[in-house]
């Protein structure tokens, strides 16, 4: 059954050359709906976390295939931030996915065959260059068109002026994405997480400009006042994410 396919049964392996993630502080009452049984919103405050992670992704492949036969890709994935207490009684923080887009065909119906990700067939521009990283996703039905331009010239490490964090220290913990995913199967009454192990693992905060972000205009999300908490970059990341684990709940 299709469901059995998509607890991620393959270790994979991948490379992020390039990587902007935003985090977006939405009021708590906002996000509780789109979480399953099992979790809860990880919070900072009155505030629940969005996560907006761009990544142009390098050689993705099940772990025993060599580099060569890797598929390179965009994509932008939308996550909330949350937490899990697994059955040992240990407490995971992690994300559970809302929405991925991605500009090849192939990885959409590798992704929606394997995973829980929801993935969506999506227009990509990208340009890259020591001073700039800009990105802009144009999506079928326009619910999740994308357009940002981030300044890598600044030195300066600061928090966008409407982040509700104190420090960059706090605003680290929300920085995606986090080492777990989570996510509901139905058919099991079950969480399926997923982990992944990351190298050279060094996000720096980034200035951001957001042209355009529709998937904040949408339902729910509309006039809830979302703020941009943080926005992180890093770049050369070795990534692999272990096989996926259920666990039934309680």
């Amino acid at each position: 059954m299709l469901y059995r396919l998509q607890r991620h049964a393959l270790p994979i392996k991948a490379h992020f050359r390039n990587s902007l993630v935003l985090a977006y502080a939405v009021p708590a009452d906002i996000l509780r709906p789109f979480l399953s049984d099992g979790l809860k919103l990880d919070t900072f405050g009155e505030y629940g976390f969005l996560a907006i992670a761009l990544v142009e992704t390098q050689n993705l492949r099940p772990s025993f295939l060599p580099t060569v036969l890797g598929m390179n890709f965009a994509l932008s994935g939308y996550r909330i931030f949350v937490r899990y207490q697994t059955q040992e009684g240990r407490s995971l923080r992690g994300l559970r996915v809302l929405r991925s887009d991605t500009n090849r065909r192939s990885m959409q119906l590798a992704g929606n065959l394997l995973t829980h990700y929801h993935y969506q067939h999506s227009r990509f521009r990208v340009e890259s260059t020591p001073t700039k990283y800009e990105i802009q996703v144009t999506t079928q039905n326009g619910l999740a068109d994308l357009h940002v331009e981030a300044d890598l010239r600044a030195t300066e490490q600061v928090l966008p002026p409407t982040s509700p964090f104190p420090d960059l220290r706090e605003a680290r913990k929300f920085a995606g994405p986090l080492p777990f995913t989570f996510d509901y199967e139905k058919q099991t009454h079950s969480i399926i997480r997923v982990e992944g192990v990351r190298q050279e693992w060094k996000p720096r905060p980034v200035p951001v400009v957001v042209h355009q972000n529709t998937f904040l205009e949408q339902g729910p999300f509309r006039g809830a006042g979302a703020r941009l908490a943080n926005s992180f970059y890093l770049e050369d990341v070795p990534y692999r994410w272990r096989t996926g684990i259920r666990e039934k709940i309680q």
